[in-house]
């Protein structure tokens, strides 16, 4: 069940009813506590314990708190208040439990339309699929979404059009995903400045989430290339903010991908309206909104390229072009220190 709109807030206790939830924990991060403990009183006593603790990447030894915490209150479901990390936990709990997730997204990440899990452990992210942490109800409430910086904003969103981008060009696309990421991205590129330049902007947030939606949709139902690879590998191996790297990430990745994947590019060129190089035109977006161009910017140093080259290498995956140690050093190199993308 989605519900989508303003005021979708107040629909929590009829989806919690539907899905016949008694015992909830809410999970949030620590800088989403107060809209958390709305939520755990809107619920009332079916809330049974709030859980601040999410943290980026999903660290394991945050997961397992987080499952010793749902087994000791007898939890038969969660709901996952904020961003990627407060939902990627509540899957980490439903993968253990299997107890139901419900999301009520606070930023555009996405993570609440996917079956995906991700879990860090000793400087590596791995990631899995699982029908069961897929949220089972969402909440897309845009006033929700107002205490989100601008700045946040603008990289969260930009997150959510990788996830379109790399839908568009991967082994398992679909002519319907091909559609939903071409909308997604039209959505986002569109809705972000308008954002950016006016963070009270209700219809311009409510247009963000429509777009993050069908965006998260698209990664949920295709496999994630190089793009994603390289993301997981520098935040689990950094702890580099995860939707800041995306952003710095998403148009290198994508120009190293787009001889490979002309059919992407010309999807990619109606969404965004331009007959230049999508690549070259979200890293223009990105300067625009004002969100970081280069993974130095993030706290990453030039000597880290080779060990990002050979953790991202370790683990062969999908992608449009072959991906070489030289290949991704270069790409590496150029979002280090910020330069345009370049094939």
């Amino acid at each position: 069940m989605r519900v989508m709109g303003l005021d979708a807030l107040d629909r929590l206790a009829d989806e919690i009813d539907h899905v016949g939830l008694e015992r909830v924990m809410v999970l949030c991060s620590p800088g989403r506590r107060e809209l958390a403990e709305t939520v755990a009183a809107l619920l009332g006593s079916r809330a049974v314990a709030l859980h601040p603790h999410a943290r980026m990447h999903v660290p394991t030894e945050s997961a397992a708190e987080a499952q010793r915490r749902a087994k000791e209150v007898n939890a038969d479901g969660c709901v996952a208040v904020g961003g990627g990390s407060a939902i990627g936990l509540g899957k980490i709990v439903a993968l253990k439990y299997g107890l139901p997730v419900i999301a009520v997204p606070t930023t555009y990440a996405g993570s609440e339309m996917t079956p995906v899990w991700g879990l860090t452990e000793n400087g590596v992210k791995r990631t899995g699929r699982d029908p069961r942490v897929l949220p089972v109800s969402v909440l897309y409430d845009p006033a929700l979404t107002l205490a989100l910086p601008t700045a946040v904003s603008a990289t969260s969103g930009m997150n959510a059009i990788a996830h379109a981008v790399e839908a568009l060009y991967a082994p398992d696309a679909s002519p319907v995903i091909d559609l939903m990421a071409e909308e997604g991205v039209r959505a986002l590129a569109a809705a972000l400045p308008d954002i950016v330049a006016d963070g009270a902007d209700l219809d311009a947030r409510a247009r963000a989430q429509y777009g993050a939606w069908l965006c998260g949709a698209c990664l949920g139902a295709t496999t994630m290339s190089l793009h994603h690879k390289l993301c997981h590998s520098l935040g689990g191996t950094l702890d580099l903010p995860h939707a800041p790297t995306h952003t710095v990430v998403l148009p290198h990745a994508l120009a190293y991908n787009q001889e490979a994947a002309p059919k992407a590019v010309t999807a990619l060129g109606r969404a965004l309206g331009t007959s230049a190089d999508p690549a070259a035109y979200l890293w223009d977006l990105a300067g625009r909104l004002g969100a970081p161009r280069s993974l130095r910017e993030l706290g990453m140093a030039e000597g880290d390229i080779d060990r990002i080259v050979q953790v991202t290498l370790a683990n062969p995956y999908a992608n449009p072009r072959e991906v070489t140690a030289e290949g991704l050093g270069r790409l590496l190199h150029a979002a280090w220190s910020g330069r345009p993308p370049a094939s």
